[in-house]
């Protein structure tokens, strides 16, 4: 792969985290059957409703808390040239925070306000995620799936471990956080074929639930291919969508929302634009589940998916640097 292509699919999964988080942000928690009740089908980018307690207040195009901490992560490895340092992590996590906690409503998910409150408390930061079984592990991994290789496992999941040691230090999410990653990584580095990313992320997250402190959930590995299936059952999207939110589940736990997540990767064929559709009209956690489904969608198919239009209005509305993000980022690939 020369740079160029290297460059659109790195930009092309930035992107697509921000247009999948800004699509699902304005009905984030709500039932598939409110949204559904509301708006009918989502199409396009909203303001957040008065009435939804999470993002109202936030306008069209805006993102949520999953774009920001993909940005942090992206920078901090940027900073460290590669290299995944748990300890550089909390750093600018506590740093993001203090700077930016009175404009962004909600930084950090539960599990990662908790372990940083731990963290400040003097806790050891190997203990402090010991209780993490949020998808906040997953939804900021995409960079550090850009930065691995899903055919040498080993090492990614260990860099995809100590990303998640701060805040999420748990079997599941480890294993959640490990099957993102491996399909980011596949999608970039791949020969492109949508089975291959599935199966590599269902590798790696069998491999991840090696590591972290014992949690009792469901197998994310299980869960993928049952998620899977049901996208190989069903032809129509309505019907769809119903059985992912009903038998898998879109909710904070990374049994249901990664396992989702990867099922609207497929169902789309890999196209962040329709992607980012299902994901809103699915209920549950649609920002987190869009960023994380069109992120791999944007690293497979390239910034070509997303239009000029779409891109410039992500960028000026969050006052974002997709590119200039993107392009520091080369330098350490």
């Amino acid at each position: 792969m020369d740079r160029s292509d290297l460059y659109n699919k790195v930009l092309g999964a930035f992107i697509g985290v921000a247009y999948g988080d800004a699509m699902g942000m304005p009905v984030e928690f709500w039932t598939k059957e409110k949204i559904t009740r509301r708006f009918g089908w989502i199409d396009s980018f909203l303001d957040a409703p008065e009435d939804n307690v999470i993002s109202h207040g936030l306008k069209a195009g805006q993102v949520t808390d999953d774009t920001y901490m993909t940005f942090l992560i992206s920078e901090t490895l940027i900073e460290d040239k590669g290299k995944v340092d748990p300890f550089s992590i909390v750093k600018n996590m506590l740093k993001w925070s203090d700077l930016n906690s009175a404009k962004i409503k909600s930084l950090f998910g539960p599990s990662t306000k908790k372990a940083l409150e731990l963290i400040s408390n003097g806790a050891p930061i190997e203990e402090a995620g010991k209780d993490g079984l949020t998808n906040g592990s997953a939804m900021r991994i995409i960079p550090v799936g850009i930065i691995s290789n899903w055919k040498e496992i080993d090492i990614l999941v260990e860099n995809v471990r100590l990303s998640c040691l701060p805040t999420h230090n748990t079997r599941h999410a480890i294993s959640a956080a490990s099957a993102i990653a491996s399909a980011v990584s596949c999608s970039i580095y791949g020969d492109g074929s949508l089975e291959g990313i599935i199966e590599a992320a269902k590798s790696a997250a069998l491999k991840g639930m090696k590591f972290g402190y014992d949690t009792v959930g469901a197998s994310v590995e299980k869960r993928i291919s049952m998620a899977v299936d049901i996208t190989k059952d069903l032809d129509d999207d309505i019907k769809f969508l119903s059985e992912i939110y009903n038998a898998i589940g879109t909710g904070l736990s990374v049994s249901e929302s990664i396992p989702a997540s990867l099922a609207l990767f497929l169902r789309s064929n890999g196209d962040p634009l329709r992607c980012a559709r299902l994901s809103a009209n699915l209920g549950g956690d649609t920002d987190t589940i869009g960023a994380m489904a069109c992120g791999i969608c944007g690293a497979l198919r390239g910034i070509k998916a997303f239009s000029e239009e779409d891109i410039e209005m992500l960028s000026k509305v969050n006052n974002l640097d997709f590119v200039g993000l993107a392009e520091k980022f080369l330098k350490i690939l």
